[in-house]
């Protein structure tokens, strides 16, 4: 029998200055995992794909883009949310000289071919 995910809160660490793992998954959640990402200006994190998965990007500070598959642009300032549906290769950069502060939240979709 899988155990049941437990409510919490995480705290983020503004000042940091690198990855923090937020939810890492079963047992942790049912499906979501997530991260607080901090991106150096002209930095990215690298073409990936979401796979099974669909994600959010909630910026907290900094601009940056998140570059799509189909060639598609969506600027990322502070108080944007973006998605990224699954099977969708991505690519999220720091086009700005401060750095970029977000959260990330992938979970498992439904139905994906």
């Amino acid at each position: 029998m899988t155990p049941q995910p437990k409510p919490k809160t995480v705290t983020l660490d503004l000042t940091a200055t690198e990855y923090h793992r937020v939810l890492g998954g079963p047992p942790e959640s049912v499906t979501m995992r997530s991260g607080y990402v901090v991106l150096l200006p002209s930095n990215s994190i690298g073409k990936h794909s979401t796979d099974t998965y669909e994600e959010i990007v909630v910026v907290l500070d900094g601009e940056g883009e998140m570059l799509l598959d189909d060639g598609s642009v969506l600027p990322l300032k502070p108080h944007v949310v973006a998605y990224c549906p699954p099977k969708t290769e991505h690519d999220v950069r720091n086009n700005s000289v401060r750095p970029l502060r977000y959260l990330y939240i992938v979970a498992k979709a439904l139905d994906v071919p």
